[in-house]
């Protein structure tokens, strides 16, 4: 099973960015999707955007569409989330998940996990 390690999260301010990385060790990495998730305080784990293990497919939440982008370089074994235009919604620990079963955006179908970075965005 791959082991997810996140970072680059941090403190933002409204219109500010942020890159987040997912490093990954052991399993098969570079032959499965990659999605991020995000909860926030008392609510549910979110879908935010997932990659195809070619990096040539790419599905993003409609809440941070044109905003984020998730990319992805196998060699290195890392997916990336450039965060652009942050807004106070987008505060939440982001977590990287690996290789899901059935549908790309349903955090129940994920069996790997990092541990999440903190995302804290101030007006």
């Amino acid at each position: 099973q791959v082991r997810l390690v996140e970072s680059g999260g941090g403190l933002a301010q409204v219109g500010g960015s942020l890159r987040l990385s997912c490093a990954a060790s052991g399993g098969t990495f570079a032959d499965v999707p990659v999605g991020w998730f995000r909860q926030a305080p008392g609510k549910e784990r979110d879908f935010v955007a997932v990659i195809s293990w070619s990096g040539t497919t790419t599905f993003y939440a409609d809440s941070v569409k044109g905003r984020f982008t998730i990319s992805r370089d196998n060699a290195k074994n890392t997916v990336l989330l450039q965060m652009n235009s942050l807004n106070t919604d987008d505060t939440a620990v982001y977590y990287c998940a690996a290789d899901p079963e059935g549908s790309w955006k349903r955090p129940q179908d994920y069996a790997s996990w990092g541990q999440g970075t903190q995302v804290t965005v101030s007006s």
